[in-house]
């Protein structure tokens, strides 16, 4: 077993921590064998997918690596609470995307909120990437911030929808300021006001099927 191997990045203008970890789970394969033989089910929220039930065992494997990023990338000595985790897919078609769904995105407002992305499906599946607003500057949104990027967001999706697909890059309204390559059985993870998008490439095999489409692990934790 390979121990895991932490980088920790800060990123865009406002140097934001992130952490990447590769050899982040002990036993992937076996991991991605349990998503295998999961039940999957349309996934809750924006999330342009299907979404299954973890292991009960996960987190404590992954205990050893999150409590090294908690700890030495994010400065926390804490508790840290579970919210959500879940095995996800992407599967949904560019065309049949909401608005919400094409843009980049924030998970939650609170900064003690963190987010988990860990890659188990195939390297060309895409990663995770990272934006700047144009019109505010803003690369977080957080409680004071939130009503001036809503009202700035919803009158650009007024005068031009964006086009149906997913968001791969800058474009007129936002700038890429980080990406993060998916590699098998490496985990990204972040504060979740981080504006946000899974990065889809064009091509991408979107199946439900866990060993050919865009297998990960989505979890929301709370630091405390």
């Amino acid at each position: 077993m390979t121990a895991p191997d932490i980088v920790a990045r800060r990123i865009g203008g406002e140097r934001q921590p992130i952490a990447i970890v590769d050899h982040f789970y002990p036993d992937p394969d076996g991991l991605r064998d349990f998503a295998s033989a999961a039940h999957f089910e349309p996934a809750r929220r924006q999330y342009p997918g299907v979404r299954a039930d973890l292991p009960d065992t996960y987190f404590h494997a992954i205990r050893p690596a999150l409590t090294g990023v908690l700890t030495h990338v994010f400065g926390h000595r804490g508790g840290v609470s579970l919210l959500d985790a879940s095995f996800s897919m992407v599967t949904k078609p560019p065309e049949r995307l909401t608005v919400e769904q094409r843009l980049p995105h924030f998970d939650a407002i609170d900064p003690a909120r963190i987010a988990l992305v860990h890659y188990l499906g195939a390297e060309n599946s895409g990663g995770t990437a990272f934006y700047r607003h144009r019109a505010t500057g803003y690369e977080t949104v957080d409680a004071a911030r939130a009503p001036a990027y809503l009202a700035a967001v919803q009158a650009e999706v007024r005068e031009e929808p964006p086009a149906p697909a997913y968001i791969d890059g800058s474009t007129g309204r936002f700038e890429q300021v980080s990406a993060v390559d998916a590699r098998f059985n490496r985990a990204v993870i972040y504060r979740s006001a981080l504006l946000h998008s899974g990065a889809i490439p064009a091509g991408a095999t979107l199946s439900d099927d866990p060993a050919r489409g865009r297998l990960t692990v989505t979890a929301f934790l709370l630091l405390t």
